[in-house]
């Protein structure tokens, strides 16, 4: 499985900086990890231009989230995106862990790739959203975008390590 986190914005804070560095090594015993940072844009004041700088990066995501995905026959369809959206569905660490173990691959080892889509400082764009498989909230509270990823991080790690039954998550 092929894991790509496609995020606006690059982490700045050297405490996020070295915490996704340690869950992205400890991933890599489990999964294929990406990420992959597109450019944010200046957060402007006015309405109307803060929807065309959330269009701008969603397709920006898009782009990105896609790239590199095969299309044809049982090759883009194992692809699932997913938004982090706060209105999106919440699971628990088991939920999000039986989640990520569903036989739905054609080898019926699970999901195919999936590609995490976490917008900037403005959220995702309606398109972005519009073209998730499944849109996911990593909690009601709301997070900074830096922290978002490291928590999406540490969570995919704890999923993999319940779904193999080893120590951590107890």
């Amino acid at each position: 499985m092929q894991i790509r986190i496609v995020a606006v914005g690059r982490i700045k804070e050297p405490g996020f900086v070295l915490a996704q560095e340690e869950y992205a090594k400890r991933l890599q015993r489990y999964s294929r990890l990406e990420i992959i940072e597109v450019d944010d844009d200046p957060v402007p004041s006015g309405d109307r231009q803060r929807q065309a700088v959330k269009l701008r990066e969603g397709e920006r995501l898009l782009r990105r989230a896609r790239a590199g995905v095969p299309a044809g026959p049982g090759t883009a369809q194992d692809c699932l995106l997913v938004a982090l959206d706060s209105r999106g569905d919440q699971f628990t660490s088991e939920a999000l862990a039986a989640w990520l173990g569903q036989p739905q691959a054609p080898d019926g080892r699970g999901h195919g790739d999936l590609t995490f889509m976490l917008g900037g400082t403005l959220g995702l764009s309606p398109a972005v959203l519009a073209q998730a498989d499944l849109r996911l909230s990593l909690s009601s509270l709301t997070f900074p975008h830096q922290l978002a990823r490291v928590v999406l991080l540490e969570q995919l790690y704890r999923a993999f390590r319940i779904l193999r039954r080893e120590p951590y998550h107890y």
